[in-house]
């Protein structure tokens, strides 16, 4: 038997890719980006990749209804990473930011499909800040619904993503009095999968001005590690490895930052003039990478002097490959 699983504000899928590839039947994904949705699609098997507005909670209705089409009258897993912009460190964290309510999609999917198990994935600071009042909440509205919950933050490297990522896990489980075991580290700092040993095998891009988004190229070499192995167990060729034309100002300034540098590495006349403390932030090639976020134009490649591309990316948050198909 496959548990249910259902994914709010699924994204891309990373969060319901997990689950697919520990066995469990993954059956829709909801969000509200075309192109976040069609690689959900492609990456998720029958998965259905639905488009919704989940700030309108009239759309829950939806939600129930497509499950109900596909025969699945008992929902065992609800999970959903609601936007973190409201909360994390990178955002304004103002307490009136409409994404900051929109985990109760989840609580009101939550009521009305009474999932065995309830996740909720977000970034650390949506336990203390506003002086802990969301993580009050959150625990108070499923527990509302007979959730027993539970929360903890996961360090991605110790199990094994090459990436520096915290996030809060938020986990209830309905009508038990049970509380969930969150799985103990695999890693510790000594062997942190790095970026090296994570995306070294890829081709450099220097003197490459081949910008097309459907260009495939060869690996540079056989694999190095046992990770650069297993992200490579789905293709032959790189995907998504498309280089990125900056200016030379740019290529001047990342030619002086070393190796797990950033701009305070520059000479005091450039320096002065960066004030982000991430800016020109180089990754080290010994550790895992800094966070990925949305921008990523302020993080560069260990080695060579331009941003990571897509597929570094996503080989740093071990997400492997599926090729896709550009359309145009």
């Amino acid at each position: 038997m496959k548990y249910s699983v259902v994914d709010l504000f699924c994204g891309a899928g990373g969060l319901s890719k997990g689950f697919l590839d520990a066995g469990f039947d993954v059956k829709l994904g909801v969000d509200f980006d075309d192109a976040a949705l069609k690689t959900f699609a492609n990456n998720h098997g029958n998965a259905v990749a639905q488009k919704l507005d989940l700030f309108n909670l009239d759309n829950v209705v939806e939600i129930k209804n497509i499950l109900t089409n596909l025969g699945t009258e008992q929902l065992d897993v609800l999970i959903g990473g609601p936007p973190c912009q409201g909360f994390s460190l990178a955002g304004n964290r103002i307490e009136s930011d409409e994404r900051n309510t929109l985990y109760t999609a989840m609580v009101k999917t939550a009521e009305l499909l009474k999932p065995r198990v309830v996740l909720l994935e977000n970034v650390p600071g949506m336990l203390t800040l506003y002086k802990g009042k969301v993580k009050q909440r959150i625990f108070e509205d499923f527990e509302n619904l007979g959730y027993t919950m539970n929360v903890k933050v996961l360090y991605a490297p110790e199990y094994g993503i090459p990436q520096i990522r915290k996030r809060a896990f938020f986990i209830g489980l309905r009508d038990s009095n049970e509380k969930f075991e969150y799985p103990e580290p695999i890693l510790n700092e000594d062997n942190f999968i790095t970026c090296e040993q994570a995306i070294s095998d890829l081709p450099s891009l220097e003197n490459d001005d081949d910008y097309s988004l459907d260009k495939t190229r060869e690996y540079m070499s056989d694999p190095k590690t046992e990770y650069q192995t297993k992200m490579r167990e789905k293709s032959q060729k790189v995907y998504n490895h498309v280089p990125t034309k900056h200016i030379q100002k740019t290529i001047d300034h990342i030619k002086l930052v070393p190796d797990g540098g950033k701009y305070t590495d520059l000479p005091p006349e450039l320096s002065k003039n960066f004030k982000y403390h991430e800016s020109l932030h180089r990754y080290n090639s010994k550790k895992p990478s800094l966070t990925i976020d949305t921008g990523h134009r302020t993080h560069f490649h260990y080695k060579y002097n331009r941003i990571p591309t897509v597929r570094e990316n996503a080989r740093l948050q071990s997400f492997d490959l599926v090729p896709v198909k550009w359309t145009h």
